[in-house]
């Protein structure tokens, strides 16, 4: 599955980039017979709807010609959005203080979700506050991240 993924990243980020985003991730969700490939981009500027459907565009004729994914499958290009997905350490880092929910791939001290603040990085460990105390994840045991936003009252 990493390789199918790397495949997709390398087919779809110079797309991408060349159109001035960064390719923030992608996700691949199997649904039955039939998928969906969802493309999150980021801008410093932000990203608009005709931004999306810009980008998509151009993706699904490089996917047209190169054909990286068996069956029938759904493109949605979107913005990773408030409650955005971490993928990669960069993301962790960038996104250090706020609150973040994971999703691990096995159990942890009998649960695999937890919800904290962010404290940090260290080497390929994330580094979470909850409930007092300090969880050390190596980035390869996260199954899934994403911010959890935060509302002031």
């Amino acid at each position: 599955m990493a390789t199918k993924h790397a495949a997709l990243y390398a087919l779809i980020e110079p797309v991408v980039t060349a159109m001035g985003f960064e390719l923030w991730g992608i996700d691949h969700l199997s649904q039955g017979k039939h998928s969906r490939l969802v493309i999150y981009i980021e801008r410093e500027s932000g990203v608009s709807v005709e931004d999306c459907a810009d980008i998509s565009r151009q993706i699904s004729a490089v996917l047209d010609v190169e054909d990286p994914i068996a069956g029938e499958y759904r493109l949605e290009v979107s913005s990773p959005g408030m409650a955005r997905p971490l993928y990669t350490l960069d993301h962790f880092a960038r996104f250090q203080g706020h609150h973040v929910a994971l999703k691990l791939r096995m159990p942890f001290d009998g649960r695999r979700k937890y919800k904290g603040l962010l404290a940090g990085i260290e080497g390929d460990e994330i580094l979470l506050q909850l409930d007092g105390e300090e969880y050390c994840f190596p980035i390869e045991s996260i199954d899934q991240a994403s911010i959890v936003p935060q509302f002031d009252d």
